[in-house]
């Protein structure tokens, strides 16, 4: 049975921030690849039914994890939904990662549930990889840039 991960944040930044930065090119491979990794986006139609083709290329091996999915769902600012597939045959099935945004007093609340991850992915080893993504992507949208320097 694939497996479920859901991680949970509170980020001091606005939902539109955090929203950009899912779908900019330019922003997620920022944030997105965990330590030790780099990301490039060979395709990004962030619109419902668009989709995108990217890989995480690990810096020490040189090796390439390519996937790509489409957008199920944009609400901007608030929710998105994408599938996501894997091109190595050996991590079949397709996942289903929803980012629900909501702002919050101090910022914006974040809910992540990835679905369908393939059972030989170690549900631990997700949950490492995205909170070294979450951390990226808060060092990102949380830095305070005066207007006279943007």
């Amino acid at each position: 049975m694939p497996h479920t991960i859901q991680l949970h944040r509170v980020l001091q930044a606005p939902p539109e921030r955090i929203y950009r930065a899912f779908t900019i090119a330019a922003a997620l491979v920022k944030w997105m690849p965990p330590h030790g990794f780099v990301c490039e986006v060979q395709e990004m139609d962030a619109r419902p039914g668009g989709h995108f083709r990217m890989a995480f290329i690990n810096l020490s091996t040189g090796e390439r994890s390519s996937f790509g999915g489409v957008y199920l769902e944009l609400v901007p600012n608030t929710r998105i939904r994408n599938s996501d597939q894997f091109d190595d045959p050996g991590l079949p099935g397709s996942m289903i990662t929803t980012v629900d945004l909501r702002a919050v007093a101090c910022g914006t609340e974040i809910q992540i549930v990835q679905e369908g991850l393939p059972e030989m992915i170690p549900v631990e080893s997700c949950y490492l990889g995205w909170q070294q993504s979450l951390h990226l992507l808060s060092l990102l949208v949380e830095a305070d840039i005066p207007a006279n320097l943007a």
